[in-house]
């Protein structure tokens, strides 16, 4: 009986042995899948920096670049800090419905691959705005918005959508009928989130300088990006993000299913990119008789913002509606920017806000227990129809100066040029003439009081002045007076007087 008993004994300990090893085994696997999929989410902050430096020009790089890099630093400070707490952190009664308030710096928390995952997506949110108000942000401004989005905004709306108590997680219910916010990935909560407060800093900040005509001024020149190839490698990288943005949300590996609706909403989110980027260069090319690569490719990325609500328990049939509705909302949306000459070099708002209030349209019609399916349940005389059918339908310095801006924020900014002429000499002589002439070089004094700058002036031109130069010496424009003038916008008319206010000093 004893050695029956020992037996027995030995048998549940290994059971019990063996069940710790499978959940450890389970929570290793869990864990591993969402930091992979957090780290491809992270790299789309490179996306973000190669796209926003590419559609700004040269002499603005660094500034793009600079704010992509500490979005990421920001972020994870405030996250930890505060962020964390006010999106998961455990409340009371009724309080909890809006917002938490523990676990701050993580205390008493350690699932530390879930932080890590929601971290990336807070980054995502913040990263949005800089697009939006690229080439004539003050840095300060920049630092507050970054820090306020990412640290009080993106937690208390994260907690309304996806805590377990949060009141539009929680929903409503009345009988049969249960109404709850459905965002998976974050068409609204992230992308939608980040989109409307492009299009309110973008307007609150005004339009660069030389955007739109002044008055009886004569139709500006279109403000190019410096880099196509720039533009289309960011494009490249966050399309790839996107897969492990919108696949990572399961925040799952080891369940029954959780590794096909992982390849669903990867293959929903391409398939949506798809079909948007392909309808915007249609109607593009119908418009202009231009096959356009720099928008087709922000078309792509509203179709994918789009299918973040509804990619994971949507049939891919329904990307085409997806897809489509998203590239044609793009496009009127970018025009109604320009219309309403309001400024947003990355058409930050048409991408994020238009895709993303079309992805939780799409994901409220056409996903499983959406609007098609009640309907076609009610043609088709399906048990309860008729209660499914009905749940269905159920400002201060803000900017910089302009003399700033129309020189580049670089220089001034950060002493760092993207493109420093210097680099591209041919290595002969190019310094005997300053260091033998001391009336070669010059200095100017920028800005007031403590923010006052010394920048020296070497005796060749910026890139920037050489083609200003050559582009006034080949257009000069006959006036109805038969005088000529050498400049198309207000833009031009002041760097020309800041160039002559120098040449003056010289003298």
């Amino acid at each position: 009986m004893a050695t029956a008993a020992n037996s027995s004994a030995e048998i549940d300990k290994l059971h019990a042995e063996i069940s710790r090893l499978e959940t450890d085994f389970y929570e290793n696997v869990n864990s591993f899948f969402l930091c992979s999929m957090a780290l491809i989410i992270f790299f789309m902050q490179c996306g973000f920096a190669y796209l926003e430096a590419g559609a700004v020009r040269s002499k603005n790089t660094t500034n793009i670049l600079i704010k992509n890099l500490l979005d990421s630093c920001i972020c994870i400070i405030g996250y930890w800090a505060i962020g964390w707490a006010l999106a998961y952190g455990e409340s009371g009664d009724g309080v909890n419905l809006f917002i938490g308030h523990s676990q701050f710096f993580l205390s008493g928390f350690s699932d530390y691959p879930k932080f890590f995952f929601q971290y990336v997506f807070s980054a995502t949110a913040a990263t949005i705005v800089s697009g939006a108000v690229a080439e004539r942000c003050e840095f300060v401004t920049y630092v507050t918005y970054c820090s306020v989005i990412s640290t009080f905004v993106y937690p208390v709306l994260t907690h309304w959508a996806w805590s377990d108590n949060g009141w539009m997680a929680k929903g409503i219910t009345s009988g049969g009928i249960d109404t709850k916010y459905d965002d998976f990935a974050g068409s609204g909560v992230v992308h939608l989130c980040g989109g409307s407060i492009s299009f309110l800093a973008a307007w609150c900040m005004g339009p660069r300088i030389g955007k739109f005509p002044i008055k009886e001024e004569d139709e500006s020149d279109e403000i190019l990006g410096h880099s196509v190839p720039f533009t289309a490698l960011g494009g490249f990288i966050l399309m790839f993000g996107f897969l492990a943005f919108n696949g990572g949300s399961v925040a799952s590996i080891s369940n029954a299913g959780d590794g096909h609706t992982v390849a669903l909403a990867m293959i929903n989110t391409i398939l949506s990119g798809s079909f948007a980027a392909l309808i915007y260069l249609a109607a593009h090319y119908y418009q202009h008789g231009k096959w356009t690569l720099l928008l087709t490719i922000n078309a792509c990325l509203s179709g994918m913002v789009a299918a973040c609500a509804g990619c994971n328990k949507m049939e891919p049939w329904g990307c085409m509606w997806v897809g489509v509705g998203a590239g044609l909302l793009y496009l009127a949306l970018s025009k109604l920017m320009i219309k309403l000459k309001i400024d947003d070099p990355l058409d930050a708002f048409a991408v994020h806000a238009g895709g993303g209030f079309w992805g939780l349209v799409s994901a409220s019609v056409i996903s499983r227990g959406g609007v098609a399916y009640a309907l076609v349940g009610v043609v088709g005389g399906a048990e309860n129809s008729g209660d499914h059918l009905t749940q269905a339908f159920a400002i201060g310095k803000l900017r910089v100066s302009e003399e700033i801006e129309i020189n580049g924020l670089d220089v001034f900014k950060h002493g760092e040029m993207a493109y420093p002429l210097r680099a591209y000499g041919h290595g002969w002589h190019d310094f005997e003439r300053v260091n033998k002439f001391n009336a070669f070089s010059a200095k100017i004094t920028v800005g007031e009081g403590k923010n006052a700058r010394i920048m020296k002036i070497h005796p060749e031109m910026s890139i920037e002045q050489l083609a200003s130069v050559y582009d006034r010496s080949g257009n000069v424009i006959p006036t109805s007076k038969k005088s000529r003038t050498l400049f198309t916008n207000e833009a031009e008319r002041k760097k020309s007087a800041m160039m002559k206010m120098h040449d003056e000093n010289q003298l």
